[in-house]
C-alpha cells in the first residue's frame, strides 16, 4: 500500500463509514476529555472518604445540565531520580502541569445528536534544569519517561468540534486534536494515571506521534456489536504553543499523519477496557522539519477481567523509518485494581530505530511497576520504579534504576 493510498483510505473511512455506523459514546481512550471528566466526577474508594469538594462537583453538574457546559481542572506533579548521573550531570528531574478542560454542547443539547466544542488548555513547566520529558535521553535511554511533562509553557492540546450523529450512533471530531486520545488506546495508557514510560503508551514508542493540537479530522464506527473501525488524518508537524498556524498548514503543506485501526471490543461502551486491534499508520516526509516519512503497524490485546480488577495486556509495534524512537517494540503487563488503588507491572523490549539514531545500537529492555494510591477521591499519589537494561545511548552503564513519584489533584 502506498502512502497516498493510505491517506485516501483514511479519508474515505472518516467521511463515508462513520455517519452510518454505531459509535461508542466514550469514543477515545482514558485521556480523552469526556472520559477524564466522567472519571473525575464519579465517587471512588479512597483512604480518606470525606469529599470536601462535593459542592464544587454539584455546581459543575448543574451548570452542565442547565447550559451544556462542562469544566474540569487538575494539577499533576512528577519527580524522577536515577541511580546514575546523566549527560547533564543531573540525576533527578521534576516537572508539573496545570490543565483546564471540558466541553460545551452547542447543538442538539438534550438529544443524542449533540455537537460540542471540546477544549483543553495546559501550562507545562519544569522545576529542574532537565525536564521530566528529557530525563530519559539525558540518561542515555532511547525513550521518554512521562513525555507530556516538559517545560513548554502555556499551550493548547484540544480545541475541536465533536459531532454525534444518527441518534448518538456515530461520532466525528475535527479541529485541533490529540491523536493519542483515540489511536492505539487501552486502559493503562494515560501518563496521568497509568504507566509513566512511553513504551507502555501510544504506539509502544514505535509509532510517529504528532504534537498535540494538530489540526485534523477523525471518526470511528462500530461495524457490528463488536467490531470497530477508527481513522484519522492530521497535521504531522505543528507547534502546540502557536496552534492556529496548524490550520493553514493542513491545507498548504500537505504533511500528514494518518492511521486506520480495525479492532474488536466486548461491547461498544468498553472500547478501551476490552480491546484487540491492529493499527496501520503513515507519516509524510517534511523538508522543513528534516524528518523522514515512514509507516508502521501497532497492535494491542487487552482485557478487563474479574469485574475490572485484573487487566492483562500485550502490545507492540513496527516502524519503517518515520523518525520513531524504536523500530520494533513489544510490551506485556497487567494492571490490578485493589479497591480504589491500582498496581501496574510491565516489561518492554525495544530495538532503537537505526534511521533515527544510527546502526548497531543495543536493544533495550525496561521493567516498570507502579502503585497508584487514592489518598482522597480527588488526590492520588503514585510511586513508580523502572529498571532500564542496556540503555542504547549510555556508554558507561549497562543498567539504570529510575525512581518516580507522581501526584495528581483533580477538581
Amino acid at each position: 500500500m502506498t502512502r497516498n493510498n493510505l491517506t485516501q483510505l483514511v479519508v474515505s473511512t472518516i467521511l463515508i463509514a462513520t455517519p452510518c455506523a454505531v459509535m461508542a459514546a466514550n469514543f477515545g481512550g482514558p485521556g480523552a476529555v469526556g472520559n477524564v471528566l466522567e472519571d473525575d466526577a464519579r465517587s471512588k474508594p479512597a483512604a480518606i472518604t470525606k469529599r470536601v469538594t462535593q459542592g464544587w462537583f454539584d455546581w459543575k453538574k448543574k451548570v452542565q445540565e442547565d447550559h451544556g457546559f462542562s469544566i474540569g481542572l487538575d494539577y499533576t506533579s512528577v519527580g524522577l531520580s536515577s541511580s546514575e548521573k546523566g549527560g547533564s550531570g543531573e540525576d533527578n528531574a521534576g516537572s508539573g502541569m496545570l490543565r483546564i478542560f471540558g466541553s460545551w454542547d452547542l447543538v442538539g443539547r438534550g438529544t443524542k445528536n449533540t455537537g460540542a466544542l471540546v477544549y483543553k488548555l495546559e501550562h507545562r513547566h519544569s522545576y529542574t534544569d532537565v525536564s521530566v520529558k528529557d530525563f530519559g535521553f539525558d540518561q542515555g535511554y532511547v525513550g521518554l519517561i512521562e513525555p507530556p511533562f516538559s517545560d513548554q509553557g502555556t499551550r493548547w492540546t484540544n480545541l475541536y468540534w465533536r459531532q454525534r450523529l444518527n441518534e448518538g450512533r456515530a461520532t466525528v471530531v475535527a479541529g485541533m486534536i490529540d491523536v493519542t486520545d483515540f489511536v492505539n488506546v487501552y486502559a493503562l495508557a494515560s501518563p496521568w494515571t497509568g504507566f509513566m514510560n512511553f513504551a507502555f503508551s501510544t504506539g509502544s514508542a514505535a509509532m510517529f506521534i504528532p504534537n498535540d493540537a494538530a489540526f485534523g479530522v477523525a471518526g470511528g464506527a462500530m461495524l457490528n456489536d463488536n467490531i470497530f473501525l477508527i481513522a484519522n488524518l492530521a497535521n504531522a508537524y505543528t507547534d502546540s504553543t502557536d496552534p492556529f498556524d496548524t490550520v493553514g498548514d493542513f491545507f498548504s503543506e500537505n504533511e500528514y499523519f494518518s492511521s486506520i485501526e480495525l479492532g474488536w471490543t466486548r461491547s461498544q461502551g468498553r472500547i478501551y477496557q476490552d480491546n484487540m486491534h491492529v493499527t496501520l499508520w503513515n507519516v509524510d516526509e517534511s523538508v522543513p522539519a528534516e524528518t523522514p516519512g515512514g509507516w508502521g503497524l501497532a497492535f494491542n490485546y487487552s482485557r478487563s477481567l474479574n469485574d475490572d480488577k485484573l487487566m492483562p495486556f500485550i502490545r507492540g509495534g513496527y516502524a519503517d523509518e518515520g523518525g520513531t524512537l524504536l523500530q520494533k517494540s513489544i510490551s506485556v503487563g497487567l494492571g490490578y485494581n485493589i479497591k480504589g488503588d491500582q498496581l501496574g507491572v510491565a516489561a518492554n523490549w525495544g530495538q532503537p530505530n537505526e534511521d533515527s539514531f544510527g546502526p548497531d545500537l543495543d536493544n533495550q529492555t525496561v521493567f516498570e511497576a507502579y502503585y497508584r494510591w487514592q489518598l482522597t477521591e480527588q488526590f492520588a499519589i503514585t510511586p513508580d520504579i523502572q529498571y532500564l537494561i542496556d540503555p542504547a545511548l549510555n556508554l558507561e552503564h549497562d543498567s539504570l534504576w529510575v525512581f518516580g513519584l507522581r501526584g495528581r489533584l483533580a477538581l
